[in-house]
């Protein structure tokens, strides 16, 4: 606590975690330092095979590696203070630091939204245009649309972050959660929540509801575009370069929307904690392996990697 003339404001927050059972957090260390490691190598090895097999060097996976960096960034926003929590008796964390964390988070939270309706566009444009789609998708709009993504997520993180901790925090200073959540840090405030409470809705509408219509919308003129291609081979493939995009689509918004739309009491503390494991630390672990373990493109760029590292190594 810092305590000044006129009041005592909260300097130290304190993180329950995901248990507080002691053996099970040593269970679950390991365990979850095994899913933080996957989810770097997987995403950076992703990263570096587009950036070195020339073959990749489309609009489509252009943004794959753009998800991959923003799934390391979520990711270790959140792993690696967890995990040495699960090692500590006193799970404190600074009132900046966990500011500045939630800012992190949901600076690659909204980005995410933003880049997954970027990419639906992109295959709309693909299936519906494909004679056009080099000129349309230049690299210039592409690269316009990925800072498009990450600036607005951005400024959406800094608005929801300064209403939250801008409010009064004076006693209570428990988070029932493994990471910094805006919705449990507002209930621990003293001040009037209304403001960031309405900051928070704004932010969620804007980006959660306007990019999934955008989803939506985009799948709906694929599904119109796929319906007019007369070869049941030609619509097959058609869809097949979606289906890793409406995977993941599946998953960050039905968990995402689980986690932030239910009301608080319809549903125990423990399955939120749940859902969140989900949504913060086994997501950016999963999209990297529906990108690449049904695509062919993928498959033979490793295959092609591979081969040309056996041959500097018999060389050597």
């Amino acid at each position: 606590m810092e305590v000044s003339r006129n009041h005592t404001s909260v300097a130290m927050f304190v993180l329950l975690g995901l248990s507080d059972e002691k053996r099970l957090q040593l269970i679950l260390f390991p365990i979850f330092l095994g899913i933080y490691l996957v989810t770097l190598i997987w995403n950076l090895g992703l990263i570096i095979l587009i950036k070195m097999d020339s073959h990749l060097h489309t609009p489509m996976y252009f943004f794959f590696s753009f998800l991959s960096f923003i799934d390391i960034s979520y990711s270790s926003s959140v792993s690696p203070r967890m995990l040495s929590d699960f090692l500590k008796v006193e799970k404190k964390i600074s009132f900046i630091a966990c500011a500045t964390q939630y800012f992190v988070g949901c600076w690659m939270g909204l980005s995410e939204c933003c880049l997954l309706a970027v990419m639906a566009c992109d295959r709309y444009v693909a299936i519906g245009s494909p004679l056009q789609y080099p000129a349309i998708m230049s690299p210039g709009l592409c690269q316009k649309m990925i800072a498009g993504a990450f600036g607005s997520g951005f400024l959406g993180s800094l608005v929801v972050t300064i209403s939250c901790f801008h409010l009064y925090y004076c006693g209570p200073n428990l988070i029932q959660h493994f990471f910094c959540d805006v919705p449990q840090i507002i209930s621990l405030s003293c001040s009037n929540p209304f403001i960031s409470q309405m900051m928070l809705f704004l932010v969620s509408i804007i980006f959660g509801f306007c990019s999934l219509l955008v989803i939506i919308l985009s799948y709906g003129f694929i599904a119109v575009s796929i319906l007019k291609i007369s070869s049941i081979k030609g619509s097959a493939k058609a869809f097949s370069t979606c289906a890793s995009h409406l995977a993941t689509v599946m998953l960050f918004f039905g968990t995402g929307l689980s986690v932030y739309l239910l009301p608080s009491s319809s549903h125990l503390k423990k399955e939120d904690k749940v859902l969140s494991v989900f949504y913060v630390i086994l997501i950016p672990m999963l999209n990297p392996l529906i990108y690449s373990l049904r695509n062919k493109d993928i498959k033979e760029a490793l295959k092609t990697m591979i081969k040309k590292a056996t041959h500097l190594s018999q060389y050597k």
